[in-house]
């Protein structure tokens, strides 16, 4: 037994032990309700800072448009081949004056134009620079700051460039590989306006720049009265913002507007130019128009960075707003979004056959083959050219679907017999067993004899009488110019099965359809824009393929006793009885496998 001073201290012992966690829950308890708190008060100074209602800027804070609407401008132009221009006493550099020019008013009385001829000087051939520098002054105010009644208030002006410089083209690397020199000598280079980023690409020697000159300048005066707070102008339009120091405030907004001058139109300086013509223009753009100009450039240059516009597309999207009809340009909008949602259609409806498909009965497996080698010569075709990678990656996965197809096709198989393992391709069961492939080969037979004969005698004529960077170049060019002219002959060993069987039912024609409809809008482009002959006659081409598909669905009615695409039967489900289930299930399997 123990002792009673043992058990009164193993009672003191314990006591003291049940309050320890009590303390220690009173001081997590105390923690926890603290950090609540901050959480609260972090959250509720956030929660304030962002969905509160902003307070009103001090007025006295804000800064404003220095002129008012409507109010009288003058206008000097100076063409200078200094970047800084303070002679304003020389009559000779000034090319274009206007008085009492209305200022963010709309009306004949505010857009001045002005044509005349500038005689280059010898420094201006020889890789000169030339300098438009433009100032506008309150009606009656000088802007010559040595003038005594000159004010910093009410004159203010902008410098451009007019000579710009800009790559010259590369010369053309192809040559004749039959090493004919007088058609080499024959073709000179032509020194054309070039892309920014040729300047940076892969080639030997140094980058040669050419001066081009910008027949067409346009000035325009942004309307904008917006107030801005000092730290608060939005970044866009900050660039071209000229602050007036004392007060702070903003002169009128000049903008050069580059929008419609296409660089088709810059004219190349040197040493035979005597007289370049010079359009000049002033006028009034509103805040918006000016702003979605900005906005247009800044995202061709986002797209050009990304690879996904070539140089170039912008000019050309620009020309059709520029010359084309404006009905003319709705109907194409309206036709190229129906092309997209026929050409959609029709992909998804072909990769629903082929994922669907279970037997190849009446279809021609080599064109599905033929058709994968097409689509991997233009590939390859495309590569060599350095096509923006957005047409590559189009390309590459149409490659990949044309080979996926030729697996539902045929059996794949890899042989690893010996040192490298190789791709071996056997026909399929339900393709093999019937007269399909009989037809198939025998269609194929006579067409490969024409369409070699057909490549054979074109690419002879490409090696006579045109020019190739190299052989490798020769044979894509030969192969893909053969594929766009000669491509509906892969078509025709289907017309000939089709003829040979008497039927066609076993044809997609959803998506046939589709690709039909997709052809009527190419004849409607053939028509409408502007494409070589060889092109629009590859259009025309598939006309003729589908309408004798369409006559063969005519005169071929559809036996729906026969397999269809999906490997059912309309007539073979109903006259079939219970006793027929197994039987019926155990040969849709074997086509599964087949």
């Amino acid at each position: 037994m123990a002792p009673p001073a043992a058990v009164a201290a193993a009672a003191a012992a314990g006591g003291r032990g049940e309050q320890q966690p009590r303390q220690q829950q009173q001081q997590g308890g105390f923690g926890q309700t603290i950090t609540g708190i901050i959480r609260i008060a972090v959250f509720w100074y956030f929660a304030s800072k962002f969905f509160s209602p902003k307070k009103p800027a001090d007025p006295s804070h804000l800064i404003s448009n220095l002129f008012q609407k409507g109010e009288p401008l003058d206008m000097w132009l100076y063409l200078s081949e200094h970047e800084k221009f303070n002679d304003f006493g020389n009559e000779a550099s000034l090319v274009w004056h206007e008085t009492n020019i209305p200022y963010a008013t709309w009306g004949p009385e505010s857009t001045r134009t002005l044509s005349l001829k500038y005689h280059p000087s010898e420094a201006l051939k020889n890789n000169g620079s030339l300098y438009a520098h433009v100032f506008f002054a309150r009606l009656g105010y000088p802007v010559d700051p040595n003038d005594p009644e000159y004010q910093p208030q009410s004159a203010f002006g902008r410098t451009y460039s007019v000579v710009t410089y800009l790559p010259k083209s590369r010369s053309d690397k192809r040559r004749s590989l039959l090493g004919n020199s007088k058609d080499d000598e024959g073709v000179e280079p032509v020194a054309m306006v070039a892309d920014d980023a040729e300047a940076d690409s892969k080639d030997d020697g140094p980058v040669e720049w050419v001066a081009y000159w910008k027949p067409n300048i346009t000035i325009n005066l942004v309307e904008d009265f917006t107030r801005y707070g000092h730290n608060a102008v939005p970044p866009n339009v900050a660039p071209y913002f000229n602050i007036e120091p004392s007060t702070g405030n903003y002169y009128p907004t000049i903008f050069f507007n580059e929008f419609w001058l296409l660089r088709d139109k810059f004219i190349a300086i040197n040493e035979s130019v005597t007289e370049l013509p010079l359009n000049l223009e002033v006028g009034p753009i509103s805040m918006m128009k000016w702003q979605l100009f900005l906005q247009i450039d800044q995202s061709f240059q986002i797209h050009r960075s990304y690879g996904s516009m070539l140089e170039g597309e912008a000019d050309e999207l620009k020309r059709v707003f520029l010359e084309g009809n404006p009905y003319l340009l709705v109907i194409t909008m309206v036709v190229s979004l129906l092309h997209s949602v026929f050409d959609f259609l029709a992909f998804k409806n072909d990769i629903q056959f082929w994922n669907k498909n279970k037997s190849m009965e009446g279809l021609s497996a080599k064109s599905v083959v033929v058709s994968f080698l097409c689509q991997f010569i233009v590939f390859l075709y495309l590569l060599d050219n350095e096509t923006s990678w957005m047409i590559l990656a189009s390309s590459g996965v149409g490659c990949c679907i044309e080979f996926w197809k030729i697996g539902k096709a045929m059996h794949i198989e890899i042989d690893r017999s010996g040192k490298i393992p190789m791709l071996r391709f056997r026909d399929r069961d339900s393709y093999a067993s019937n007269k399909t492939k009989e037809y198939d080969d025998l269609a194929m037979k006579y067409l490969s004899y024409v369409l070699f004969f057909l490549v054979a005698c074109f690419s002879v004529y490409s090696l006579m009488y045109e020019r190739h960077k190299s052989w490798y170049s020769w044979i894509l060019s030969s192969l893909t110019s053969c594929v766009y002219m000669f491509g509906f002959i892969m078509m025709c060993p289907q017309l000939f099965i089709n003829y040979k069987l008497k039927s066609v039912a076993h044809l997609p024609w959803r998506q046939m359809t589709y690709k039909f409809l997709n052809t009527i809008i190419d004849d409607l482009f053939a028509f409408v824009i502007k494409m070589p002959t060889l092109h629009r006659l590859s259009v025309f081409r598939d006309d003729l393929i589908f309408m004798i598909y369409l006559y063969q669905r005519w005169i071929y009615p559809v036996d729906k006793r026969r397999i269809n695409e999906f490997g059912f039967g309309g007539e073979d489900d109903q006259a079939s009885g219970s006793t027929d289930v197994t039987t019926t299930t155990t040969n849709e399997e074997d086509k599964k496998t087949n």
